[in-house]
């Protein structure tokens, strides 16, 4: 098991590489569910096959296969985008070779555009996953402007709705962005308790909460008295534990949907689909240590400057904000964090 010290500060990139450096394991092989055809824009995609991994010996079996409803596996949701699919394959890398019991890991892919589900299979033949078909105009007209085109894209909504998009036997699923990596076993985050919340997620209550809405906002008493009675903090919405059964029989898609349609109307806030959810569950979300998400680490939403991490130990490491490791990378400019996510790249330019 690779951990990491408590740290501060700025500190070398090259020595974390060292310690975070992954060790690689095998586990037999489990066919994944569906197959289907590579859409004819992505030739230019050519991913490595990573290496097998292999349960410990203490792992719990899976009891029905490669079933979803299988009650030994942990449920990852990510979305499969074109311009993100580096980051996404990175990250589904990252959790297997850091995982206990890789094998009981399954994962649920959000795709819009593209079909993705040989690429993936190709490049990781043993995996446990299914591919889940998202209708951008769900979302269309439902979205709003924001200050940066990526924000806007439907897939980023896509989590709005896995309660209705997966089984019902699915009761629990852990969210991630497509630019982060694990660097500690999921199964951990699996089994914080969330208690009566409905989400879990790191919160971060020194940050200036006001400034995610608009002046208009906060001075319509209908619209801001909806935070009467909670202490709403910051979260970000790229890594989140949730209760599908609780999501499912409160509703919740509804209430997003409607802050969603009062923006189009009153424009209440500026930054994608992060503000629908803080309109919902901030004051009301079960506490994640702040390990499991270093966000930020793509800079600002404008000039994706680079960041340092914040103190404390290091679970996830997440390039929030404009600044992509892979493309600051391939432009021969990284940040120095950015050494952190290259050992789980399995991208290769098709010759």
């Amino acid at each position: 098991m690779l951990w990491l010290m408590r740290f501060s500060g700025f500190f070398s990139a090259a020595m974390l590489l060292i310690l975070l450096s992954p060790s690689l394991q095998s586990f037999h092989p489990a066919e994944a569910i569906r197959s289907s055809h590579l859409d004819p824009y992505l030739p230019r995609f050519s991913f490595r096959k990573a290496a097998a991994f292999r349960n410990a010996d203490k792992c719990p079996s899976n009891r029905t296969g490669t079933s979803v409803c299988d009650p030994s596996f942990v449920h990852v949701a990510i979305t499969l985008d074109v311009d993100y699919l580096r980051g996404s394959i990175a990250a589904v890398h990252s959790i297997l070779q850091h995982s206990q019991c890789p094998e009981n890991v399954f994962f649920h892919f959000l795709v819009s555009d593209s079909d993705l589900e040989s690429l993936v299979k190709s490049t990781f033949p043993q995996l446990n996953f299914k591919v889940y078909y998202f209708d951008p105009a769900i979302v269309r007209n439902l979205i709003s402007t924001s200050v940066r085109q990526a924000l806007e894209q439907p897939l980023n909504y896509a989590r709005n709705y896995l309660a209705d998009l997966l089984e019902p036997c699915v009761r629990r699923i852990i969210y991630l962005d497509s630019d982060l990596v694990v660097v500690d076993d999921i199964a951990k985050l699996w089994s914080i308790s969330l208690g009566s919340r409905t989400i879990g997620a790191p919160e971060y209550c020194h940050a200036n909460f006001s400034k995610y809405f608009t002046a208009g906002f906060w001075s319509d008493a209908r619209l801001s008295a909806t935070f009467a009675g909670r202490r709403p903090c910051y979260f970000n919405t790229g890594v989140m534990v949730m209760d599908l059964v609780r999501w499912r029989r409160k509703g919740f898609t509804k209430r997003i949907e409607k802050w969603m349609e009062i923006q189009k109307s009153d424009r209440i806030y500026e930054l994608g689909s992060l503000p629908p959810f803080l309109l919902v569950f901030a004051g009301h979300v079960a506490p994640i240590e702040h390990r499991w998400n270093q966000h930020g680490l793509g800079g600002d939403n404008v000039k994706g400057s680079c960041r340092d991490l914040h103190a404390g130990p290091v679970s996830l490491l997440h390039w929030s904000g404009s600044g992509k490791p892979w493309l600051r990378l391939d432009s021969k400019r990284p940040c120095p964090l950015d050494a952190l996510w290259a050992p789980y790249d399995l991208y290769g330019h098709t010759h």
